[in-house]
């Protein structure tokens, strides 16, 4: 389940990219994914909204054994 992650990660990655951020995969841990939000994202005010919202739900479409994404 690792690779499926960092493959999902991977294209998720541009669209964090083009406003300055960026994701660093942490841990896979059962069926939660532990990240890093880089960059402009990681002190952003929208920083939940783009984890939830944008990371999260794209990881669960590329890999339904994922029940949640966190952030460190």
């Amino acid at each position: 389940m690792e690779q499926q992650v960092r493959e999902a990660l991977e294209d998720v990655r541009p669209a964090l990219q083009m406003d300055g951020g960026d994701v660093e995969l942490i841990a896979v841990d059962g069926g939660v994914v532990t990240v890093r939000l880089l960059g402009a994202c990681g002190g952003c005010p929208m920083a939940t909204m783009t984890l939830v919202g944008f990371v999260e739900e794209r990881l669960k479409q590329r890999v339904p054994e994922v029940r949640q994404v966190v952030s460190v």
